[in-house]
């Protein structure tokens, strides 16, 4: 029987780190990542799984490759999320994108939205007829469950707010045509109530 010495590759962290979730740019992986990407590659293929790495913005992580028809070989399931959470997706994208779009107005790299902020541009897409005082209970847990995701990372915590930072993977994962489609059923569903 072999020992995890003989075995282990320079990588193996890296893999298994990935394979936990978005890895960005502060991770003590991180250089891994970048220098043995091409081994990575290779051995996570091979379960359907292809990397993901985006130098300039600071992140990776892995998909499922998907076949013609859209089916994988399964080794994730896929997460279902309420339409609350899709709003507060919605916000942060768009968010960012304005934040991308004015590198003159912002002086830092990266950007910060405080639970309070989330919390009034989300109100902003909700539908008159909308159970807004239910929503608004229930934010601060489709908040956390965002963050929970990947898609927030908390910075900053007092008594009344926290503050996140808005972490890009969020690009990936909803994209610019996502973000417009969405906008559109949202407006059908307002007309429609």
């Amino acid at each position: 029987m072999k020992s995890l010495e003989e075995i282990e590759k320079p990588y193996s962290k890296a893999i298994i780190r990935l394979l936990k979730g978005a890895v960005d740019k502060n991770n003590k992986v991180w250089d891994d990542i970048i220098n043995y990407q091409i081994e990575i590659q290779e051995y996570i293929s091979v379960v359907g799984l292809e990397l993901v790495l985006k130098k300039d913005d600071g992140f990776a992580f892995v998909k499922q490759i998907e076949d013609s028809n859209g089916g994988t070989l399964g080794i994730a399931s896929r997460r279902q999320i309420g339409f609350e959470s899709s709003i507060i997706l919605i916000v942060l994208r768009q968010s960012l994108e304005e934040f991308d779009s004015n590198p003159a107005q912002f002086q830092v790299s990266e950007k910060f939205i405080t639970d309070t902020e989330i919390k009034e541009e989300v109100s902003l897409f909700l539908p008159e007829k909308f159970n807004k005082v239910k929503f608004l209970k229930d934010i601060d847990k489709n908040i956390r469950q965002i963050a929970e995701l990947g898609y927030l990372k908390e910075v900053q915590k007092t008594n009344n707010e926290t503050k996140y930072q808005i972490l890009r993977i969020i690009k990936e994962k909803v994209t610019l045509d996502i973000l417009v489609e969405f906008k559109k059923k949202l407006e059908e569903y307002v007309e429609s109530i």
